[in-house]
């Protein structure tokens, strides 16, 4: 049976698909953000970060198909030096050295490793199923971390963490706003990457800058891993070469602007994509839900709206709030309205889940 993990502002829903359609199966954390979620299709477990306002984030794993939870060790940073001035180059606040968010789990390459990315835009990786956790410190201590800079948030974060299928020592990352990071080393050694990507709102001699850019979410084809495509605060782009550099991709209607994008996972030239209007409004162009589908790498896009919602509609979809289910099969997105929809033929029609669910953070299929 197929099932959906929703993450949102007051818990997280669990739904199975079952003769009546999709319906909720279970409530976990009721009235407690949950702020990411990874299923882990290696051993089935399914991992849920919860933040508790001043109690802080937390972690849980289940084993049942989230039905039951257990608490998990959540990362913790090292104490910040006394003499240290790490301060955001934007607000110039200074970097607290705690997890704000977590912001990004995803399963690793090799069996027990977890990976984390939060806010303020430390990498965590687990190698014992989330028991415990180390800061992945040659990143965090990177020089050029410390021009990262808060984007939506106060202070940079990292939401997108894509391991190489083909070789688990081979990590990319993005971040909010910092660029794009890889590692071939398993974590020893990061370099920032991207060359391609427009930082439109910098200054001009900084559009190229690559740590300056603001990528919103990238996805890797898990069938072709060096195809990378990539929601950036200044529009759409596609990698490639595992995102060494990318092209931008500006024929996507109704709009370049967005935060979140899907891959299938054996076509690599199948992504969609949710837009919305630019970054003073964020909300859907003329209060129109849409999908964006391109089947031949960008070169073309179709505009998907059977069964959404095409009048008076504000919904707007998080990094984190459009995914695709393994088998390629399944495309559900959720929205900041609480609206969450499926489609079983990739995107040409959705059905609306009958379920009034708060704002939706993130989706993910198990």
């Amino acid at each position: 049976m197929t099932r959906l993990h929703i993450g949102s502002r007051k818990g997280l829903f669990t739904l199975a698909r079952g003769a009546r359609g999709w319906e909720v199966e279970a409530l976990s954390f009721a009235g407690v953000q949950v702020t990411a979620i990874a299923p882990d299709r290696r051993d089935g477990a399914l991992y849920a970060a919860v933040g508790h306002g001043h109690f802080g984030a937390k972690l849980h794993r289940s084993t049942d198909g989230g039905r039951t939870f257990v608490e998990r060790t959540a990362p913790t940073y090292p104490p910040k030096p006394a003499d240290l001035d790490d301060r955001d180059p934007m607000r110039q606040l200074p970097v607290p050295w705690n997890v704000e968010l977590i912001w990004s789990l995803e399963a690793g390459g090799v069996p027990g490793e977890i990976w984390c990315g939060t806010i303020p835009g430390g990498l965590f990786r687990s190698t014992d199923g989330a028991d415990s956790w180390s800061l992945v410190e040659p990143l965090w201590l990177h020089p050029d971390r410390k021009r990262w800079m808060g984007g939506g948030y106060d202070f940079a974060g990292i939401h997108s963490i894509m391991p190489d299928p083909r070789d688990p020592r081979r990590v990319v990352v993005g971040v909010s706003c910092g660029g794009v990071w890889a590692t071939h080393d398993g974590g020893a050694t990061w370099s920032v990457r991207g060359t391609g990507q427009v930082a439109s709102y910098m200054p001009p001699e900084q559009v190229g800058d690559l740590v300056a850019q603001d990528p919103h979410r990238i996805v890797r084809c898990p069938a072709a891993p060096d195809r990378m495509w990539m929601q950036h605060h200044a529009g759409v782009f596609v990698s490639d070469d595992a995102g060494m550099t990318f092209r931008v991709v500006d024929n996507v209607p109704p709009s370049t602007f967005g935060f979140a994008v899907a891959v299938h996972p054996t076509q690599p030239d199948t992504a969609w994509f949710v837009p919305a209007a630019a970054d003073s409004q964020r909300m859907p162009v003329d209060g129109k839900v849409v999908v964006a589908r391109t089947r031949d790498g960008g070169r073309s896009f179709a505009v998907l709206d059977a069964g959404l919602p095409q009048r008076h509609a504000y919904d707007l979809v998080y990094r984190h709030g459009l995914d695709i289910s393994a088998d390629g099969g399944v495309l559900a997105f959720g929205s900041t309205s609480g609206g969450l929809w499926v489609s079983e033929d990739q995107g040409d029609h959705w059905t609306a889940v009958d379920a009034r669910l708060p704002p939706i953070v993130c989706v993910r299929f198990a």
